[in-house]
């Protein structure tokens, strides 16, 4: 549970101010000189009637107390997160096939396994949503508008090969245009970005991502290949290293505002796709709770005031 306005948790300050207060003003008890021959009856009254009519007079203050409480959680505006369906999302997958991509540290390759990752991506995805694709090396070379035929997208991914340098910037730049991000009612939208290796051509990635936080879109990116990843480039060549860059990743989708992911083997990668199109399907609504805690606080004060009527009315 959150609150759309915390200040007014700060009322809450008057319980304890209260307790102290009532405390401080409690007069001392007073030692006097009573003669009354049946001692032993009165202290026997005492006993039998004393902890219940105590009781009793702090019934009332108990319930203006939690009437307080509730009241001033009502002030706060509580609210509950629940997560519903979008209708009209539109995301856009964009996939890194650059040279290093080749590489089989991700059986059988890093490419192959994003692709298959990529489907189940998308079985996850309510129909309703619209699904683009990009894929990029040294350049975004094709393209797909987001559409509610899933297997467009898709279609475009799986004719990807791998070679070339790696334009990261310049691909994120393109599927913010594809989302038409420069319109503030532009629908929910989130760009999902599965790449290797560090951007070396294009513009900074991160000051794209920038951007993205500004239109609110948000970049969820999944790093793909384990630190000791090598390319064969032929018999007689020793094999590259093709590390993943985890850190560029994580900084793109943190300016942006959303998660960053590794994928070290292909059911990591399978399992990180799927729990993304389940998340992405939904959005995150906040429910305000107010009434409840404002008609709760009414309650109690009213069950205050009966009580306090109640007791002060009945005879010592």
């Amino acid at each position: 549970m959150s609150f759309a306005s915390p200040p007014w948790l700060l009322a809450l300050l008057l319980i304890p101010l209260a307790l102290l207060a009532v405390r401080l003003a409690r007069p001392r008890a007073r030692r006097y000189a009573v003669r009354f021959t049946a001692v032993e009856t009165v202290q026997q009254a005492i006993a039998d009637g004393g902890a219940a009519s105590r009781w009793r007079r702090r019934v009332p203050a108990a319930l203006l107390l939690a009437a307080i409480a509730a009241l001033a959680l009502a002030l706060a505006r509580p609210q509950v997160t629940r997560r519903t369906p979008i209708g009209d999302a539109s995301l856009v997958l964009v996939l890194d096939h650059s040279g290093s991509m080749a590489a089989t540290d991700v059986k059988p390759t890093r490419l192959v396994a994003a692709n298959r990752a990529a489907k189940a991506f998308a079985e996850q995805l309510p129909s309703s949503v619209r699904l683009g694709a990009i894929t990029f090396s040294t350049t975004p070379d094709a393209v797909q508008q987001p559409v509610a035929n899933h297997a467009a997208a898709l279609a475009l991914l799986r004719s990807a090969v791998a070679n070339g340098g790696t334009n990261t910037g310049g691909a994120l730049a393109l599927a913010l245009r594809l989302l038409e991000a420069g319109n503030r009612r532009h629908p929910p939208s989130a760009i999902v970005l599965l790449s290797d290796g560090a951007a070396n051509l294009g513009v900074s990635p991160v000051t794209v991502a920038a951007q993205a936080k500004r239109d609110h879109v948000p970049i969820y990116t999944v790093a793909l290949g384990t630190p000791n990843g090598e390319l064969s480039t032929g018999p007689f060549t020793a094999p590259v290293p093709v590390p993943p860059d985890p850190q560029l990743m994580a900084a793109i989708a943190a300016t942006s505002g959303g998660r960053a992911f590794d994928a070290r083997s292909a059911d990591e990668l399978s399992s990180i796709y799927k729990a993304l199109g389940r998340h992405l399907g939904t959005i995150a609504r906040h429910h305000e709770i107010t009434l409840v805690f404002a008609l709760a606080g009414l309650a109690l004060l009213l069950g205050a005031g009966a009580a306090s009527v109640r007791t002060s009315g009945s005879l010592p």
